[in-house]
């Protein structure tokens, strides 16, 4: 099994100047460490407008400058918001394959659709369109990374001429896809569409195992990959705080992995939000806080002892879970703590997944692989454009003498 970190960016009210900086400052230094340490992803949200729970808007800008004092870890957008009204889909290709360019092929392209109120309106997405907006522009990002030149589209959500998308990206044919998976019925269309689902649900790993179960059957006998390659892995996040002490490690770790499930919670599900005026951590508190927990939810966390931490992890690994990423930056947590806490686990828990790892890829790759060319085989990849039919693009004067 292999291991991730996780940021929202998040920055709890009351903020004073230079809040912000210090946040990003901070992350990057945590994601140089885990690139140290052996930590196998980061992965980088995009959100907009969500206060206190998300400072994250710019994810690419983010990865771009981990890249540059990183080595081997890769680079994920968790993830990459497809509508067009997010990100028109040709930028989404070229900031994909800078981004993979810059990083020396370490990226990872997950996607989503978006779901809260406060972004959707923000943006103009209709709600009920999201979906097949997702599904429309991922398809043709992959083909623009994929194809030289790409043929042009005339879509239901966006249209484009034939033109060369470049840069092209250095992983064939385009780095590995993911998509955020938050209920079951998600977790079988990340399978259909071969694509690694990133489970953002909190599951324990009684639940992971049937996520699992569900993923990896509907991938054999279902998946029409949306890409030009298929990524059948399952991750599932979980809370972090790892010390010597269980106690301290719920002390330091447990109020903010509470904050982020309040805040998630406040814009997905009951909060009423006056933009630049509410204090979420402010009602946090007055909703109890840290002591307002469920006690389930700590111990269904991978906060704790090294010791309790390697059981917990344990349950995953056998669930089949491909990679756990770890929701470490939440609330106020402390920077020196996140440090401590990441420094502790690869040095006493990591290395005996790492060490089965490898045995676990090689199985799984020989027991997909004729699931995968069966897949590739349903694919109906976008045929080429004839040379002949290829536009000739005038400049405006020479258009205009025309």
């Amino acid at each position: 099994m292999q291991f991730g970190i996780f940021y929202e960016h998040q920055l709890p009210r009351p903020w004073d100047e230079g809040d912000e900086r210090r946040l990003y400052q901070e992350a990057l230094e945590q994601v140089e460490l885990a690139d140290e340490l052996g930590i196998d992803y980061v992965w980088e949200v995009e959100h907009h407008f969500l206060e206190e729970y998300s400072h994250s808007s710019a994810p690419e800008v983010f990865l771009a400058a981990a890249a540059r004092n990183t080595e081997r870890i890769k680079l994920g957008h968790g993830i990459k918001l497809m509508p067009p009204e997010y990100n028109p889909p040709p930028r989404v290709a070229e900031e994909v394959a800078t981004l993979d360019l810059v990083s020396e092929g370490r990226v990872q392209w997950g996607t989503g659709e978006s779901a809260s109120r406060t972004e959707l309106e923000g943006f103009g997405v209709e709600p009920s369109e999201k979906f097949s907006k997702w599904r429309e522009a991922t398809e043709q990002v992959a083909n623009m990374l994929s194809m030289e030149p790409y043929p042009g589209y005339e879509g239901e959500h966006f249209e484009m001429p034939a033109r060369n998308v470049v840069p092209k990206p250095i992983q064939d044919p385009h780095p590995p896809l993911w998509m955020a998976c938050s209920s079951r019925e998600m977790i079988e269309t990340a399978a259909r569409c071969g694509v690694g689902a990133l489970c953002f649900a909190f599951a324990d790993p009684g639940e992971a195992e049937q996520w699992v179960d569900t993923y990896y059957e509907t991938f054999r006998e279902e998946c029409v990959p949306i890409g030009r390659a298929v990524n059948p892995n399952v991750a599932m996040t979980t809370g972090f705080s790892c010390h010597e002490d269980p106690d301290v490690a719920e002390e330091r770790g447990a109020e903010g992995f509470g904050f982020f499930q309040y805040a998630l919670g406040h814009y997905y599900q009951f909060g009423d939000h006056t933009p630049g005026e509410t204090d979420i951590w402010a009602e946090f508190q007055a909703a109890g806080g840290v002591d307002a927990l469920d006690e389930e939810d700590v111990l269904e966390s991978a906060i704790g002892s090294p010791e309790g931490i390697r059981e917990h992890l344990r349950g995953f690994e056998d669930a089949g879970v491909d990679q756990v990423i770890f929701v470490q930056q939440g609330g106020n947590n402390e920077h020196e703590h996140i440090c401590h806490s990441l420094e502790l686990f690869a040095e006493e828990v990591m290395p005996e997944f790492h060490d089965r790892d490898a045995e676990h890829r090689r199985q799984k790759r020989t027991e997909l692989e004729p699931y995968v060319e069966r897949a590739m085989e349903r694919k109906e990849t976008m045929e080429p454009v004839d040379e002949e039919d290829l536009p000739l693009v005038h400049p405006y004067e020479r258009a205009a003498d025309d």
